[in-house]
């Protein structure tokens, strides 16, 4: 769910890299009315911008994967995602393709673990494919770096976004945030991109560093 949104993960880990996450996202207005014209060009009219039973559909392809979504308003979802092994996310999705080694890594011993995302230009528009070719496209359409793979900066990219679209959307752009509250197996360490208490981790991330990817983001969590 990367679009322009204001976009909230809680959930949980557990010691068997076994996850439950619930997600709410619903997108801008000014965001709502392109996507909405964007699909209308293609031959799209009606129907929800942010298709709750598509984007569950495409995510449950992968092995181990069980997500349910629904409609809150035609740019608004919440639902849950189940994922049996996080270490082994999007693996037989992406056969041939090794990219799990470098996107999650989970390691959980006797004396504590370890679990570390990293999403990058080079796996990025794999990972974004493999989730929701839905909001690929639409992230295509964006021209956003996570999804063609174009090395650039921050500012390019928002000043490109405004000279084909409009200022208003690269400004939602810039202010949206994804936000995600994470239950660990243990008491927590350290933490590489967020800040925790006890067993719990909060992450913000703003929407345009995933969408730009100037530098690879890496999230890094470690407990007792």
């Amino acid at each position: 769910m990367f679009l322009s949104c204001s976009a909230q993960i809680n959930g949980s880990l557990a010691a068997d890299s076994s996850s439950v996450l619930s997600v709410s996202t619903s997108l801008e207005p000014r965001m709502t009315s392109l996507i909405r014209t964007i699909a209308s060009a293609g031959g799209q009219t009606g129907g929800n911008i942010l298709d709750g039973s598509a984007i569950a559909k495409s995510m449950s392809a992968a092995s181990g994967t069980s997500a349910n979504f629904k409609n809150i308003t035609p740019a608004a979802i919440e639902g849950t995602v189940q994922i049996s092994k996080i270490s082994e996310f999007l693996a037989s999705a992406n056969a041939g393709r090794d990219i799990t080694k470098n996107f999650i890594f989970f390691e959980q011993t006797r004396a504590g673990g370890r679990c570390r995302i990293t999403i990058s230009l080079i796996n990025g528009p794999v990972i974004i494919q493999s989730l929701s070719p839905e909001i690929f496209d639409y992230l295509n359409a964006l021209m956003a770096p996570v999804v063609t793979g174009e090395v650039m900066t921050k500012p390019e990219y928002l000043a490109l976004v405004a000279s084909i679209y409009s200022k208003a959307i690269s400004d939602e752009i810039s202010g949206s945030r994804i936000r995600a509250s994470v239950d660990f197996p243990g008491p927590v360490t350290d933490v590489k991109g967020g800040t925790w208490t006890g067993r719990k981790v909060q992450f913000n991330v703003p929407l345009l560093d995933l969408l730009v990817l100037e530098t690879p983001l890496v999230y890094e969590v470690a407990w007792n």
